[in-house]
Parts: structure tokens; sequence; C-alpha cells
């Protein structure tokens, strides 16, 4: 297939997530005409805690999500560029045919390496001067090339291309190892600050197991990385010679596609991790000697608190609790998670006194290695529905604290949260959240923020709008705006400040304690 002659008028949005893949045209107006949603149901578990995914697996959910959009009433040659957002630190290792050594490392893996010990005295001097050489320990440990140098060494030594997943997709289609500084979130030698690889002289080379040589060329967000090859095309559908614009990780693709550009307002993402964001012109550490990442608009920063496993939990607590709403949604041919509103609506803030803490990893910031997470104040009244708006809550209280811990590094006060993802669709989490945060929240009836972000990207680029700033403005939309519950917000006020706040510090060393125990 070959590009058109007439003018193409949709920028498609690939926005490959952690559950599903997906294909979104978009308008220059930033209205969504098509999409294909694929979910991804194959990631591996060789061993407990470990998440790997078939690498030429994933490229095939991309070209199946493209051929679906054709289905659609989309023909291809109205695509006039495809930009491409990811999930972030999934790890892939290519030889020198370009072929895949190993299953792609997905980014929720919890597998540790041991430590290096190859840090110089003076760095370690220094590190222990800060205070920090817990940080860089925690470093050395999760880094996938440092498990990939002491489990599989031979394969490490025949890498030569160590890749994002949005750096290998980008490859599939244009057949050039290159990637966008946009992507770059991860256990990588990274200078967030420069946003380009680390200068030879920096600490990371010594924290990391990962050859200079073997990283891809990085291209500012918005510039052409190729175009589609003809192989590509054949698997795609996509035009060859189709533009591939440089976009950028999945949430700094989602705060832009919210228009959450104002420092003053926070962009919520009620996703797999829950995160709290906001964009800066400035380099700021939210959490000391963790960096603010590549925002989607060149030269900027997306500050950033997480909460790893965020509305994964409601995907747990369905798993766990929600027999009854699976069922009912099998027959009523809804998702499960529209269920769960209800047993939101059969209780009141507090959850009667049921706290939850979700932790149910360490987060750095919040907790040390032990961290682990916790439901307190249960009596013999509560029911399921109980649990589950404590889940909601805690998440909740969870973002409020990452809020404060940002309104005070960088002195500026949240005046708004914009919400995206898939809890944010919820209107009782939509309350809370407000209700929690005391803010006003704003949501879209376009819940793709991630691909909107995408396509933002991508109408800039082709000069549908002078900017990325200026597309923002243009697609972002009107979003609906909740206000918080005067009634709900002291009760949610005082169960912070006076029990999930200092929760965790009084469970600490009973979690230090079980950390020795066996499981």
């Amino acid at each position: 297939m070959t590009a058109a002659s007439s003018s193409p008028s949709l920028i498609l949005a690939i926005d490959f997530g952690t559950q599903s893949v997906r294909a979104l045209a978009y308008r220059a107006s930033g209205d969504c005409v098509a999409k294909c949603q694929l979910p991804i149901e194959d990631y591996q578990h060789p061993q407990p805690g470990w998440t790997e995914h078939d690498v030429e697996g994933l490229w095939r959910l991309l070209t199946a999500s493209c051929q679906g959009l054709w289905t659609q009433g989309i023909q291809p040659t109205e695509i006039a560029a495809v930009v491409v957002t990811t999930q972030r630190a999934t790890i892939i290792n290519l030889d020198n045919n370009l072929q895949p050594l190993r299953p792609a490392i997905i980014w929720t893996d919890q597998r540790r390496a041991a430590l290096r010990k190859k840090l110089p005295w003076f760095w370690r001097l220094i590190f222990g001067m800060l205070r920090i050489r817990d940080v860089v320990d925690n470093f050395e440990g999760e880094a996938e090339a440092n498990w990939l140098e002491q489990q599989q060494p031979d394969l490490l030594a025949n890498t030569a291309h160590y890749l994002l997943l949005s750096g290998y997709l980008n490859f599939r289609l244009t057949g050039d190892v290159l990637d966008s500084i946009g992507s770059q979130v991860g256990y990588l030698p990274f200078d967030f600050k420069q946003h380009d690889w680390c200068a030879a002289s920096d600490w990371k080379w010594h924290s990391l197991a990962v050859d200079r040589a073997t990283l891809p060329k990085l291209q500012p967000v918005g510039t052409q990385l190729g175009a589609v090859t003809k192989e590509a095309a054949q698997e795609t559908g996509l035009p060859v010679g189709l533009p591939v614009i440089a976009g950028a990780a999945d949430k700094a693709c989602e705060v832009l596609g919210v228009g959450a550009l104002a420092e003053s307002v926070a962009s919520v993402s009620c996703g797999t991790t829950a995160t709290i964001n906001t964009s800066r012109a400035r380099y700021v550490e939210v959490v000391p000697f963790m960096p603010a990442y590549p925002a989607a608009i060149p030269g900027q920063f997306n500050t950033e608190i997480q909460v790893f496993r965020g509305f994964w939990m409601v995907s747990w607590f369905l798993a766990q609790f929600g027999a009854e709403e699976r069922q009912r949604a099998d027959r009523e041919q809804v998702a499960p998670e529209i269920l769960l509103d209800e047993l939101l609506a059969q209780t009141e803030p507090g959850a009667g006194g049921l706290i939850l803490q979700p932790f149910w990893n360490p987060v750095l910031g919040e907790t040390g290695p032990e961290g682990r997470g916790s439901i307190i104040g249960f009596q013999d009244f509560h029911t399921r529905a109980h649990i589950y708006r404590a889940l909601i809550e805690g998440l909740a209280f969870a973002l409020r604290s990452g809020r404060e811990r940002t309104e005070r590094r960088t002195k500026t006060l949240m005046t708004c949260i914009r919400l995206s993802g898939g809890g944010a669709q919820s209107d009782y989490v939509a309350q809370i959240i407000a209700d929690v945060l005391n803010l006003p929240v704003e949501r879209f009836d376009d819940c793709e923020a991630s691909g909107r972000g995408a396509a933002m990207i991508g109408a800039a680029a082709m000069g549908w709008h002078p900017s990325i700033e200026a597309a923002a403005e243009n697609m972002v939309g009107t979003p609906t705006r909740i206000h918080p519950n005067p009634d709900a917000v002291p009760t949610y006020h005082a169960i912070y400040d006076q029990l999930y706040q200092p929760l965790y510090g009084q469970l600490k060393s009973l979690f230090r304690r079980q950390q020795s125990l066996p499981n």
C-alpha cells in the first residue's frame, strides 16, 4: 500500500498500555473517530513475581490493533502520521541481527539483582554523606540489566540493542533503531535533567550493566523518527512512507492529553499505577534524588508521585471478592468495574472506620524495602462494600500525600485536578478523589487521555497546530467539573490527618520483623 495523494486528515495514536493496546484515530479538533482496543492477556510468569511477554507477540498486538481500525470504516490513506505511546520501563534485548534474545521484561516484574559493588569510593562517600545510599542501592537492585548481568551474562554480552518497548515498536515501524526523549523512563543511564544519555563521568554507568553502544539514538518529542517501511505496511495496513513521529511515555501523554500544562493544575491518572503529576519548565525532584521525567513537550518536565499498584487494586478486589460482580457482568455484558459503584453507593465516607494503606509493594518516598499494605479497624458489621470503599479512599489518601509533597517541593499550590484512566470513569471514584484532596476535579468524556496526548503531538508535528501546547489547547475538549462535597471534606481531613498519615510509622517495625519470618 502506498501513501495517497489526497490530504490525510487523521492522526493514528497507538497507546500500548499494560492491560490493553489501543489504536485511535483523531481529527485535528481532538475528536476520536475510531478505536480498536485489544486486551493483553498473555503475560508469562516463569517464577513468582516475574512478568514477561513474547517480544514478537507485542508487535503482533500493535499490527492487529491497526488492522482492527480498518474494519471500522477508516481508510489507511486518511492517516497523516502515526505516534506511539507505551507503558514505561519495559526492557527488550536485541542481537546484531535485530532479533529478540529473550522475552521482554515488563515494568511490573519484581525480580531483583544483587548489588554490583562497582561504585568508586568517592561516589560511595558522597551518597553516604547525603544519606541516599538506600536510593542508589534500590536503583541497582531494580535494574533489569544488572539481573541479566548476573543471571544471563552471555545473553547480555550478545545484546546489540538495549531498548524500551517504545524504541522497539518505533524500530519495527521504521526500520531504524531510534527512540523519543519523552519515552525514557526506567532503570537506564539517562540524565533526566539534560534529557540525554548520561555523561561518561556519571555514577549511573558504574551502577548499571549497560553498554553505551547498545542504547538508541534519541530524538526530541514531535520530530520525525522515520517512515513506515514496506514490511511494516504489509503487516499493519499503514501506507508506506507514512511519517512516524516521536511520542512520549504513557503518563507524559496523559498529562498532555488532559491539558494539565499549568503548574497549578495536576494530572491524576487512575490507571494500573496511580500517579499525580504536574508540568514544569524547571527541573524539580519532588522526592529527593527521584527524577522529574521528560514531559510530552520538549524541554519540559513532569513531577510525579506514584502509587505503584494503583487502580490495579480494583482488579485485585474483583479477583478476590468480586465473584458476584464478575458473574453479573457476564450476564449483562458490562464491565464488572461499573458494578462496583453499587458498593460505594452502599457506604458512607470513612468506610465505617476501615483504613487502607495501598502499599501492596514498597513505594519510594513513602516506605522502605519492608513496604507492605494494611487494612485496620475491622468490626463485626463490616462487609466487602466497606473494604472496597476503604480501598478507593486509601488510593485517594495516597494521592493526597503526593499532592502535599509536590506542593512543598515546588512551592506551588494546586488549584484543580484533571483525571484520566479507567478508574476516572466512575462518578463515585471521581467524587471521592475531589473530597479527599479537597480540590475540584475535571474529567473528559473521552477517557483516552494518553492516546489523545499522542495525537496532539502528531497534529503539531504535521503543522495542523503551531505547537504542541496549541494542539493541547485546541484538542483537549471541555471537561466536566466535580466539586468537593463540603459534608465529606472534614471527615476525610480528620481521617487523613489523625489516622492515615501516622499509620505507616506505627506499623513499620512490624513489617521489618515480617521480612525475617518465613512466608
